[in-house]
C-alpha cells in the first residue's frame, strides 16, 4: 500500500502554520496582539517540521516546497501590511517582497530540477557563504529569525512603542539594530538567485547537448 506523504507528520505542522498564518493575516489590520501571536506560533513551528522530518524519515519534495511557501507567502503577507502603515517605504517593501519570493523560488525548483534532495544542502550552494548560512544552523536561525524579527518589530511600533529601555521603545530599538540583517538577508537572497540562475543555465546546456547528441 502506497504511503499517504499529505498525511506525514512533518506536513501535518506545516498546514497548522497555514492555518496560524491564514489567522494572523485576518488580524494584522487591528488586532497587533492576536496577529503577533499567530504569526510567531507560526515561525515558531517551522523549527520542529524539519526535526520530525529528519527523525521520522518522512522528508519529502512536497514538504520542502510547503515549508518555502509558507514563510515566503507569511513574510510577503506582513510586507504588504507594513506598505500599508509605512506608505513612504513601499517600494522598498516591493523590492524586498520581490527578491524574497524570485529568488527562493528559483533556487527551489532548480534544486528540484536538478533532483537533489533539499535546496538546504551543500551541494546545493557552491557558494561558500550561503554554504555556510545553510549549513549553521546557528547562522540560518540568527538570520531568519532577526529578518522577522526587523519586519516584526515595524509592524508592531504601527501600534505602540513598546517598553522603554533607555529612553527608546523597544520596538524602535529593534528595528534599528536588525536594520542591518534584514538588508543582509535580502543580498543573500540575490546571491543565492544569481547562483541559482548559473545552475539552472547549466541544466539547459547540458539538456540541449543531449538533445543535439540524439
Amino acid at each position: 500500500m502506497a504511503e499517504n506523504i499529505f498525511l506525514f507528520v512533518p506536513n501535518l505542522i506545516g498546514y497548522a502554520r497555514i492555518i496560524l498564518a491564514l489567522l494572523s493575516f485576518y488580524y494584522m489590520p487591528t488586532d497587533y496582539i492576536m496577529a503577533s501571536s499567530m504569526y510567531i506560533l507560526s515561525g515558531f513551528l517551522d523549527a520542529f517540521d524539519g526535526h520530525a522530518a529528519r527523525i521520522l524519515n518522512q522528508a519529502t519534495k512536497f514538504g520542502a516546497m510547503l515549508d518555502m511557501l509558507t514563510d515566503r507567502c507569511g513574510t510577503m503577507c506582513l510586507l504588504v501590511t507594513l506598505s500599508h502603515f509605512y506608505p513612504q517605504y513601499m517600494f522598498l517593501f516591493q523590492v524586498s517582497m520581490t527578491i524574497d519570493i524570485s529568488c527562493h523560488w528559483l533556487h527551489l525548483h532548480t534544486t528540484l530540477l536538478a533532483g537533489r534532495q533539499s535546496h538546504k544542502g551543500i551541494d546545493s550552494n557552491p557558494n561558500p557563504i550561503l554554504r555556510i548560512y545553510y549549513s549553521s544552523r546557528t547562522v540560518l536561525f540568527l538570520m531568519c529569525a532577526g529578518n522577522e524579527l526587523f519586519y516584526s518589530s515595524l509592524y508592531l511600533l504601527h501600534f505602540t512603542e513598546g517598553p522603554f529601555i533607555a529612553g527608546i521603545g523597544l520596538w524602535r530599538m529593534m528595528s534599528y539594530v536588525l536594520l542591518p540583517v534584514g538588508v543582509l538577508k535580502s543580498i543573500l537572497a540575490l546571491m543565492q538567485g544569481y547562483n541559482a540562475a548559473l545552475s539552472l543555465g547549466e541544466i539547459d546546456v547540458q539538456e540541449r547537448q543531449g538533445q543535439k547528441a540524439k
